[in-house]
């Protein structure tokens, strides 16, 4: 059951429970210096424009308050640290996905990958819901009924993996090759994408989640002589994300609670967001409409 309130959470006092805010005297005489600093920080990135409205909230998902904490102000908690942290640097000009691809590799730069990929992840999920939902596609849907025998076995499979990440992540619906779609989970910053592959914290340790629908499969196939392997760990294979779901407790809990008597909980919040997935962009970023689009082939 959705439910509009559960808890107060002040937003202003979000970046100062995450410990994340700094605070400047008014008083102190560098005060214009630091702030000047800081909004040259801020200027490196800044929080995306979605492409719907959800100042009210998300229809049946998120109450403006929800929506607040797991958008507005989580969003702007990652970009001022991740503009601190790449400021001046050879980082700073370069996109979000860029970034954490670049840091993946290097654990000094865990701090910056994470904060990076935590608002690559969060945007990607925003990007795929909308207020009504939108009508998959028959091509989408031809292709996926292929791959997981129909649209209500992918639809069970995302709750019943979401309600089994113990832990906080995301859940990816991912292109793996020509008509080949799998489910990938990722925990906490971790990244779905081949050139992040050091850091795609796959699994929860505190879970069977090696044993997830795509991780066999990742694990046991190895790369086609003309598959592109630049960007690729030993290993690793090509793979295209294409929708998103948001696991971390801030993104649901203040709206559906823990589910407590089978009440709402992770797996009605997964369920209502189902209803809500725009289905022509995960069917643009299928490809399905470009033959070459993951192919052999391709370049």
């Amino acid at each position: 059951m959705f439910r509009t309130r559960l808890l107060q959470m002040p937003r202003k006092g979000l970046g100062q429970a995450l410990g994340l805010r700094a605070s400047v005297s008014a008083g102190a005489s560098t005060s214009s210096r630091i702030n000047a600093s800081i909004n040259a920080r801020r200027s490196l990135h800044s929080v995306p424009t979605l492409p719907h409205d959800f100042s009210e909230g998300v229809p049946n998902l998120m109450s403006p308050g929800g929506f607040a904490i797991a958008w507005t102000d989580y969003m702007t908690v990652m970009v001022d640290k991740l503009n601190a942290m790449i400021a001046g640097t050879e980082l700073e000009g370069h996109d979000v996905k860029t970034i954490l691809l670049m840091t993946a590799r290097e654990p000094s730069q865990a701090p910056i990958f994470n904060y990076a990929s935590m608002a690559h992840n969060n945007h990607f999920f925003f990007q795929g819901i909308a207020p009504k939902g939108t009508p998959m596609p028959d091509e989408l849907r031809r292709e996926l009924e292929a791959s997981f025998s129909s649209i209500e076995t992918l639809r069970r499979e995302f709750i019943v993996t979401a309600s089994a990440m113990f832990g906080p992540g995301f859940l990816w619906l991912v292109k793996a090759g020509p008509g080949d779609y799998r489910l990938l989970p990722t925990y906490l910053a971790g990244s779905p994408y081949p050139g992040a592959h050091w850091r795609v914290q796959s699994t929860d340790m505190n879970t069977v989640g090696n044993d997830g629908s795509a991780r066999p499969f990742f694990k046991n196939q190895a790369l086609g002589s003309r598959r592109r392997t630049g960007d690729l760990p030993p290993g690793g294979i090509e793979l295209e994300p294409l929708l998103c779901l948001n696991t971390w407790e801030h993104a649901w809990l203040l709206d559906w609670g823990v589910g407590v008597g089978g009440k709402g909980g992770k797996a009605a919040y997964v369920e209502s967001w189902w209803n809500l997935i725009d289905w022509e962009k995960v069917h643009q970023r299928s490809g399905v409409l470009r033959p070459e689009f993951m192919s052999e082939t391709s370049p």
